[in-house]
């Protein structure tokens, strides 16, 4: 495959949809396999959107991922349309969770879509507004 920089990417996420959850992601790691972007890189990558995703379908009602990959970085927005979050401090906290009972009961809302987005990314920003949605930017360098 022939790619141009910088690369742009666009994925839609529908709230509730566990059964897509983390389809952008999976995307993603092909396109950045064919690439031959290291793999380590690649996990982080996918870790980070894979938990964001499932973060939006968890909690909000639709989501847009876009996502800009140059020679030096790869920079993924997600703006979610939903409750927002109240507490980004409290959510940040590893444990920390307001997933339903019915989203706990299949295997997500530990608590860790947050610290682990955080943890696998260079920078992570994150602001919300109760009532209106969330939005996260995270940038991952490639040449650490």
């Amino acid at each position: 495959m022939n790619f141009g920089f910088p690369m742009r990417l666009q994925y839609m996420i529908s709230g509730g949809d566990f059964n897509n959850a983390g389809a952008a992601a999976s995307s993603l790691k092909k396109i950045l396999k064919q690439l031959s972007i290291d793999s380590e890189l690649v996990r982080k990558i996918v870790v980070a959107l894979y938990e964001a995703e499932v973060n939006v379908v968890a909690h909000a009602y639709s989501g847009l991922i876009n996502i800009e990959l140059d020679h030096e970085k790869i920079l993924i927005v997600i703006q979610d349309e939903g409750p927002g979050i109240p507490d980004i401090d409290k959510a940040m906290e590893a444990g920390f969770s307001t997933a339903s009972e019915e989203v706990r009961s299949m295997g997500f809302g530990a608590g860790m879509g947050l610290p682990n987005i955080k943890k696998n990314t260079s920078t992570l920003s994150v602001e919300s507004e109760v009532g209106k949605g969330t939005k996260l930017e995270m940038i991952i360098y490639l040449n650490t």
